[in-house]
């Protein structure tokens, strides 16, 4: 049955047609496709607007590298605590395309078949066109086009686990034009900025101050303010509320004020939450426990995934400089350790080693938090002056190896609010599915063959690499997805196929959130494609709306 989804007002009577919460890859894309459409269009992001000079020159510069905006950092790099799982994600115009690796892959087929929305639509065969269109407009290079000691490392330690078949480079959104000149748009018929050749300067994920890093500031969210959408930086949006007659009231905020707020409330007929998973996910909670939304499903929370990721690595007590393990852009190549498990190497430029303090001695999975604890100081008791070299932050992003591992498998976390001194906070629980893991195996597998190469291939010596959460049982992922997951029904999930909010028309989630299941590799081409799709089913401003009603 058709229907509008407008409300009985009349455009006139709201502030915005739409107002998209977060700037990332789900929110760029509603902006610039509404505005095509004719839709008045108004962007909150609760990070600042960077240019490309803007961005901190290492990640020692904390205020410009890391978000804790009531202590004065508007950075790029969140990270976020939960008891199951540590989360390092995005903040700033542009939202995790600022400090994500370019690193876009499409899923394989476990992906599109899982049980959760497999049986909605053939998904691999529908977002085709939509994954075609999310490369292009990223500007998509679908083999990074160098190659040196990390790339030749990844790929003997890929032959060394008998899986040298599947070692490839990855594909990658940077513009590789001569390396620091700058040129006019290449991408967007001279539409979209001027940009500069990649110097392969390993800063992608600190900020790229040279321009070449295909950044959503560089196409979606740069075309849509060309076309007339509004951006509104340093705006966080602290509520949502259905209104009694149709539309939203959105109110928002100053980004970090103690004092001072700046509160402010907009109308709009309809909303898209954008704003990562971990905003989008905290605003439906606290908004269905308010009563502001409080039509959403009792499903929120449930199937939030963590990609069952793990950051493991290597490192050398020192490396010569011919090495240049620090040199190329992010993520460049990659290899399947087993049919569900992909590994990648990830690299931070020369001086960005604050990261570095997560990493620590590697320690037995299997053991209880005593028994890993008792193999962190037996190795430093063996050889005290050694592990002391190989902990330092000197050096560290030119002496070592990251290994990004994650995987298909069906595990998941569901998360709710919980009252911790005087204030409602997320916590996470074991969800459907196996548990999702603290450490992974094939991690440990993958980190040792990469130490192993460092060691053959540089004359170096190096050892394996975990991360200090890891030892107290909590993984790290970069890739915190879903807990508002697309479903056949309110009961088994927050949105339907087309990325409305069951039981709030006018309500969409177009961000890792609505992902039902684990991709296995970096999501940001998926979100791109999924929100391009539901974008492709928006009627023209004005016109009738022929999707089935909600």
């Amino acid at each position: 049955m058709n229907h509008r989804s407008a409300s009985p007002h009349h455009a006139q009577d709201f502030d915005e047609d739409v107002v998209v919460i977060g700037s990332g890859f789900g929110g760029s894309v509603a902006a610039l496709r509404l505005v095509e459409k004719g839709y008045r269009v108004r962007v909150y992001e609760a990070g600042r607007r960077f240019e490309d000079e803007d961005f901190a020159k290492t990640s020692w510069d904390v205020r410009r590298y890391l978000w804790a905006p009531r202590l004065g950092c508007f950075g790029i790099q969140r990270i976020h605590r939960l008891p199951h799982v540590m989360i390092l994600a995005g903040a700033g115009v542009g939202g995790g395309s600022l400090n994500y690796a370019n690193t876009l892959y499409q899923p394989g087929g476990a992906f599109f078949a899982d049980p959760q929305w497999g049986a909605l639509a053939d998904w691999e065969e529908e977002l085709a066109p939509h994954y075609a269109t999310a490369k292009r407009m990223l500007g998509v290079v679908e083999r990074y086009p160098h190659s040196g000691p990390v790339e030749r490392i990844m790929a003997g330690a890929a032959e060394d686990l008998g899986v040298g078949s599947t070692f490839r480079h990855a594909p990658v959104g940077v513009w590789f034009g001569a390396p620091g000149v700058r040129t006019p748009d290449p991408f967007f018929g001279g539409e979209g900025p001027d940009r500069t050749g990649c110097t392969l300067c390993g800063n992608c994920m600190v900020g790229c101050r040279v321009g070449a890093k295909n950044t959503l500031m560089k196409n979606y969210l740069a075309l849509a303010e060309r076309r007339g959408a509004v951006i509104e930086a340093l705006r966080t949006v602290t509520e949502v509320r259905a209104l009694a007659d149709g539309g939203f009231a959105v109110t928002t905020e100053r980004s970090g004020a103690w004092f001072r707020r700046d509160r402010r409330t907009v109308s709009a007929r309809q909303v898209v939450l954008a704003a990562g998973t971990w905003g989008t996910q905290q605003l439906l909670h606290r908004m269905k426990l308010s009563g502001a939304l409080p039509r959403v499903s009792d499903a929120v929370g449930r199937l939030t995934r963590t990609n069952s990721e793990a950051l493991d690595g290597a490192v050398a007590v020192a490396v010569p400089a011919s090495l240049e393990l620090a040199h190329g852009v992010a993520i460049t190549t990659s290899f399947h350790i087993d049919e569900s498990t992909h590994v990648e190497n990830v690299r931070y430029g020369p001086g960005s080693n604050l990261m570095g303090a997560l990493a620590s001695l590697m320690v037995p999975g299997d053991r209880g938090l005593g028994g890993r604890l008792v193999s962190v100081l037996g190795q430093v008791a063996r050889a005290p002056i050694r592990q002391l070299h190989l902990g330092s932050l000197r050096r560290w992003s030119e002496r070592g190896i990251i290994a990004l591992v994650m995987q298909t498998l069906d595990n998941s976390l569901t998360l709710s609010l919980r009252r911790r001194f005087g204030r409602m906070v997320m916590t996470s629980a074991q969800g459907h599915g196996a548990p999702n893991p603290s450490h992974l195996p094939q991690a440990h597998r993958a980190a040792s063959a990469i130490a192993a190469r460092v060691e053959k291939d540089g004359g170096v010596a190096a050892e394996p690499r975990g991360s200090w959460p890891e030892i107290f049982g909590i993984p790290l992922t970069a890739h915190f997805l879903g807990g508002a997951v697309i479903s056949g029904a309110p009961e088994t999930g927050v949105v339907d196929p087309f990325h409305r909010v069951w039981g709030h028309p006018g309500l969409h989630v177009m961000d890792g959130a609505a992902v039902p299941a684990n991709p296995g590799v970096n999501p940001s081409l998926t979100i791109t494609a999924l929100a391009e799709r539901a974008m492709s089913f928006w009627p023209r401003s004005g016109e009738l709306d022929e999707r089935p009603a909600p």
